[in-house]
């Protein structure tokens, strides 16, 4: 029986690195090596985590990974690609908010080695990702509008998930999506501009995830839905994604190949 493939979690005190600690423990061909947190978190950690774990603030230099999954913030995911680029560690990360700065360098860390980057690791918003590029397809001069919903504790908005949707229909419509990408709005804007993709963010309680692609023209509308009701989904798909990257060759990678899903 092949040995295990040893993983390390960065961000591994947040509610995403709790859940992949435990989607880790009921996966018996991979092996938590570290759990890393925040400088000067470890010991606090090791007290209250809901999940006991090799809990430390630096990958020991001893400490062998094939694959390092990041679940952290847009803050701290540079030091969580340092480190993956400085150990010659595949890369899986769902850290969402990422300036254009941050998904260039992710880009660039591809060329040395293998990188999953995903706003979502369920395999039900790949397929919603790939409903929505086919409808705007078949719907191109349809209005979109992409709704979300999440815990009150979220921090950026729209969600990583919705502007990935976005990308997506405007890929498919062959349009630049910050040209067309309208992220609020208010009283004083004006109205609705052809060709615009609008999102909508709401913020409650303990939403776990809700992202509506919406396609509407005068007298009808379809609506593409997911619902998230178990952070444990994406928990699962970025635990598979670890498993699937390690030991590949550099490049960058979509959920997409890892359910050879792509066209």
């Amino acid at each position: 029986m092949p040995s295990p493939i040893p993983v390390a979690v960065h961000g591994a005190a947040g509610r995403m690195g709790q859940a992949v600690l435990r989607a880790l423990d009921a996966r018996p061909d991979l092996e938590l090596v570290a759990a890393l947190v925040r400088p000067g978190g470890a010991d606090a950690v090791r007290t209250r985590a809901a999940v006991a774990a090799p809990y430390c603030e630096r990958l020991p230099a001893d400490t062998h990974a094939a694959v390092l999954i990041d679940f952290s913030i847009a803050a701290a995911f540079d030091a969580a690609l340092a480190l993956a680029l400085a150990r010659g560690l595949a890369f899986v990360s769902g850290t969402t908010g990422l300036d254009a700065g941050q998904r260039a360098a992710l880009e660039r860390a591809a060329g040395a080695v293998p990188v999953l980057w995903s706003a979502n690791f369920s395999l039900g918003v790949a397929l919603l990702s790939r409903l929505a590029a086919l409808a705007a397809r078949a719907l191109p001069d349809w209005d979109c509008e992409i709704a979300e919903i999440h815990h009150a504790r979220k921090r950026d908005a729209p969600s990583g998930t919705a502007l990935a949707l976005g990308r997506e229909v405007a890929a498919a419509r062959g349009v630049d999506f910050d040209a067309v990408a309208k992220r609020s709005r208010d009283a004083d804007d004006a109205p609705r501009a052809s060709g615009e993709i609008g999102f909508a963010s709401l913020r409650a309680g303990d939403v776990v995830g809700e992202h509506t692609v919406l396609f509407a023209t005068a007298g009808e509308r379809v609506e593409l839905v997911h619902r998230a009701t178990d952070r444990a989904v994406f928990a699962r798909g970025a635990v598979a994604a670890a498993h699937w990257l390690a030991g590949r060759e550099p490049g960058l990678y979509t959920l997409a190949d890892l359910l050879g899903a792509r066209p």
